[in-house]
């Protein structure tokens, strides 16, 4: 399995460049004041899939040969990826089958499905629907394309790195959202390789943070998935994690993470100053702001990574009215 180098992440731009959106980066007066530094917001939500996984769907299915995109694709998800796959290869005309676990929010299956996809709900877990995956390939020959241990997924996230530091070159900091890694590794290889004085710090919350279990113990670890707000950062790294372990444990400066309540008062922050709506994944770095867990002495990049939330949970979120650990993953 090859390293991604800036080298593969640039090519990954040229290969999907009219496939995805180049998003702004703006500045936020709000969060500005209060960290005493120049805040900027990379606006990713607003991806044609409302997230960031379309990047590297793109770049991995524009990869493929004649031959594997005859056979068609199959990926666990959380939601977003499995969105963003459907996406990619209803463009190309190809099958795209989704497993995904009962913890999934129904607003992500559905959409999903209206893509075209077929969807299939598997277990409790990431690695419930990823033994499904597995199944399919060996059964069916279908192509796996994992949410994030994959070269082409993860130079894809990596254009999300390029964009920033083009936008803000003079970055002190940029904070990223962490799960498998794969969001994390790129984006840090892409900053580091241009601006390598830039720190690159991950998000994560508190219930379920599979990669900051695994650098901390050194290894990939298994770690229990729980419902959270930040239903798009759960699941395992994989034990046999062939990338991104290795390439979050080298580029990233630091880890943080946020409990239920910071993750909230991130989403709201987001939506009453910012007025953008994001989901509890992607308003972990305003939460980490907002909660005084990261400290800047330049500008700082926040990556808002997506908005596929259920607008019921989010009204609720939105009036103050705390979930309960079930309705956080419904």
């Amino acid at each position: 399995m090859r390293q991604v180098t800036l080298e593969h992440i640039r090519a990954a731009r040229e290969r999907i460049a009219g496939k995805v959106e180049r998003t702004p980066t703006v500045l936020s007066p709000s969060l500005s004041e209060r960290l005493g530094a120049q805040l900027h917001l990379k606006l990713e939500h607003r991806q044609t899939t409302g997230s960031f996984k379309l990047r590297g769907a793109s770049n991995a299915v524009a990869s493929l040969s004649a031959e594997e995109k005859a056979r068609g694709v199959v990926a666990a998800s959380t939601g977003n990826h499995g969105r963003a796959l459907a996406h990619a290869a209803k463009l190309e005309g190809m099958r795209a089958v989704i497993c995904m676990s009962r913890l999934v929010p129904g607003n992500k299956v559905d959409e999903i499905r209206r893509l075209g996809a077929e969807v299939r709900i598997v277990g409790n877990s990431q690695d419930d629907a990823q033994r499904d995956v597995e199944r399919l390939v060996a059964e069916e020959g279908l192509v796996m394309l994992p949410p994030f241990d994959h070269p082409d997924i993860i130079a894809g996230q990596g254009t999300l790195g390029l964009e920033m530091i083009e936008q803000v070159p003079d970055a002190a900091l940029v904070l990223v959202p962490l799960s498998g890694g794969g969001l994390a590794s790129g984006v840090a290889a892409a900053v580091k390789g241009v601006s390598p004085r830039t720190k690159v710090i991950g998000v994560s919350m508190v219930r379920g943070a599979a990669m900051k279990a695994s650098l901390d113990a050194g290894r990939p670890v298994p770690v229990e998935e729980l419902p959270t707000l930040a239903d798009s950062l759960g699941g395992g790294i994989g034990l046999d994690n062939r990338l991104t372990f290795a390439m979050c444990r080298d580029l990233l400066d630091d880890v943080v993470l946020l409990g239920e309540d910071e993750i909230a008062a991130g989403i709201r922050h987001a939506y009453e100053r910012e007025r953008e709506i994001v989901e509890g994944a992607g308003a972990v770095g305003i939460a980490a702001l907002l909660a005084g867990k990261v400290n800047a002495n330049g500008p700082v990049v926040v990556l808002l990574s997506g908005r596929n939330i259920d607008m019921g949970l989010h009204r609720k979120l939105v009036c103050g009215e705390a979930p309960s650990p079930k309705e956080s993953a419904a």
